[in-house]
């Protein structure tokens, strides 16, 4: 009997509910029900109210450009297709390059995802988030990059009054995709699947994101 390889399909996706975390002052998660199972409706159907930066999400360049597109305006050809996944622990309040030089080959994928957490806090917010320094960014995207993941709340630190690190992705025309969970995720290289609900005039999206094993 042979063992089982390794996984093919690796769900990187945050769970969603009412102890989700979201940024202070965001909405949280909350479902009521509009209708129930009973004498007077065949079926259940909820009612959602949420941020659309809860759980792993993509911001879109409306939420921090007053000009920019909405996510469901946005092109879907950086959210699909190979990625490399790094590992940046233990590297303090932000990922400089010399964290993730190890991964810079010069047959890098165009979409990185970042990985800080030896285990993702999916019932917290972290309010010492690990974010990406801007010239980081401004390197991948000389690189080619066009998407950016990292499994923390924001590319910028949780108190930055400026968002150096968002203004680059405005900028440099890069996508982003945060709250990611890779806690079992090794290093290497995969194909991401996270597309973002067509929601045309919103600043951001929930996403299902999963990584699938090349070929």
């Amino acid at each position: 009997m042979t063992s089982p390889g390794p996984p093919r399909l690796w769900d990187i996706s945050a769970p969603v509910n009412a102890a989700s975390p979201v940024y202070p002052g965001d909405a949280p998660y909350r479902q009521e029900w509009s209708a129930a199972i009973g004498p007077g409706s065949a079926v259940n159907v909820g009612r959602l109210t949420l941020s659309p930066h809860i759980g792993t999400h993509a911001d879109a360049p409306l939420h921090y450009d007053n000009g920019g597109e909405a996510i469901g305006a946005l092109a879907l050809d950086a959210f699909i297709g190979p990625c490399r996944v790094i590992h940046a622990m233990d590297c303090g309040p932000l990922i400089a390059w010399h964290h993730i030089a190890h991964a810079m080959t010069t047959d890098l994928p165009p979409r990185v995802l970042l990985r800080t957490y030896a285990r993702m806090p999916v019932e917290r917010w972290d309010a010492g988030l690990t974010a990406i320094a801007p010239e980081v960014l401004e390197r991948l995207a000389d690189a080619g990059i066009v998407l950016i993941g990292i499994d923390t709340a924001s590319v910028d630190p949780a108190d930055s009054p400026g968002l150096p690190s968002h203004q680059v992705l405005r900028r440099r025309g890069l996508r982003v995709l945060e709250n990611l969970v890779l806690d079992v995720v090794p290093e290497g290289d995969y194909e991401l699947i996270a597309l973002p609900l067509k929601f045309t005039t919103a600043d951001a999206s929930p996403v299902r994101a999963v990584l699938r094993a090349l070929p």
